[in-house]
């Protein structure tokens, strides 16, 4: 048996990897999407922070969710896989501050994140399988790419009244 090899992904990270390999992340008001081909079983994560950006590079930058799909469908096509014949699974975008809302100008980053991702979902004319989004608090996901399944645990954010 192989040893499983274990990756952390930090905000704004992306990775392409093979089995045995388990991907994992620990989310707020970020989302994570996971796309898992179960035939080869290889896959995908992101860990993005913002829907998107006004672009003044080429280069992809998977802090944003427009951004990091891009990127899939990049090594997707690299490995020779169409990007349809993946499963994904999206999860996070936990309201941090839940007492703040009100208060914040920008919107409800967590909000939009979710947007986002069902956006580039329905855009790619993904297969979407599961998801885990909204609430409060944190996630922390493990992804393991020989089997696609994701292990999910929520800590919810305990507001004052």
């Amino acid at each position: 048996m192989r040893e499983v090899q274990e990756v952390y992904l930090a905000p704004g990270e992306f990775r392409f990897a093979t089995c045995p390999t388990r991907l994992r992340t620990i989310l707020g008001s970020c989302v994570a999407i996971t796309l898992w081909h179960p035939v080869r079983k290889i896959g995908a994560m992101c860990h993005f922070m913002l829907p998107s950006r006004s672009r003044c590079s080429t280069a992809l930058n998977g802090l944003y969710a427009d951004e990091a799909i891009e990127l899939f469908i990049r090594q997707a096509r690299a490995y020779r896989t169409a990007p349809e014949d993946y499963q994904l699974k999206l999860f996070g975008g936990g309201e941090m501050f839940p007492e703040l809302q009100r208060h914040i100008p920008y919107g409800d980053v967590a909000r939009l994140n979710i947007n986002a991702a069902l956006e580039m979902t329905a855009l790619y004319r993904l297969d979407l399988i599961a998801q885990d989004m909204g609430s409060t608090g944190y996630r922390s996901i493990i992804f393991d790419l020989c089997n696609g399944d994701v292990w999910v645990r929520h800590q919810p954010i305990r507001t004052r009244h």
